[in-house]
């Protein structure tokens, strides 16, 4: 039987970053935990409800593309500092940031800390396995054929620097009454070794024939 581990947790100290920085004591850790979660969350579905505002004034952005590639939470005695790594210009511009900081201090009466959010622009939004389920989400949501949505997203992978990619979709492929599993890969992804800096994630998409569940491991380079 195979023993599967989290990539990420797996590199953590040597090529993977945590992305909570802060200390608590043991007694409250369940709250920061929480707490942070609770924030991740609300700015997700804030930057969610804008973009479905947008798609009904026909702007060009996808319904199923949020653009956001991680939240890095930063937290001292009296600041919590929140970093936003999104893929798009578009999406920076029409979430205003300073809104979504005021809606987050009342939602959280940060009353004794100050709130301070920022964004970052990713310089090739493609490269990144969360923008890139997402992209695939869209599509199959849309009942573009799985194959094809796959194909596509390792298509819009050859602009980045990227030396390896593997896609996997897992369920009720094209309707099916028994779920299974399809990959594709391309170059090299070598997940034995902690050296190799792989960016990973896990991302459930609800369709008509259920919830599919994308996998997309990205090799970036080796340290």
């Amino acid at each position: 039987m195979g023993q599967k581990i989290n990539p990420l947790g797996f590199r953590l100290g040597t090529t993977q970053d945590h992305y909570s920085l802060w200390f608590a004591h043991p007694k409250n850790y369940s709250e920061g935990l929480e707490e942070d979660q609770k924030i991740r969350d609300f700015i997700k579905n804030y930057v969610q409800k804008n973009i479905q505002k947008n798609v009904k004034k026909n702007m060009k952005i996808s319904s199923g593309l949020s653009g956001i590639a991680r939240i890095e939470i930063q937290k001292r005695i009296d600041l919590i500092q929140v970093r936003i790594y999104m893929g798009f210009q578009k999406l920076l511009k029409e979430s205003p940031i300073t809104e979504l900081q005021m809606n987050l201090q009342k939602e959280f009466n940060c009353v004794n800390r100050k709130l301070n959010i920022a964004t970052t622009l990713i310089a090739k939004p493609y490269g990144n396995p969360i923008i890139l389920a997402q992209y695939i989400a869209g599509q199959l949501k849309h009942r573009v054929p799985f194959r094809k949505a796959m194909k596509k997203a390792i298509e819009r992978t050859k602009k980045t620097n990227t030396k390896g990619i593997r896609v996997q979709i897992s369920g009720r492929l094209g309707g099916k009454d028994i779920a299974r599993v399809e990959w594709i890969r391309k170059g090299r992804v070598p997940l034995q070794t902690i050296r190799a800096k792989i960016d990973y994630c896990s991302y459930p998409v609800r369709t008509i024939y259920g919830v599919l569940g994308i996998k997309i491991w990205i090799f970036i380079d080796k340290k």
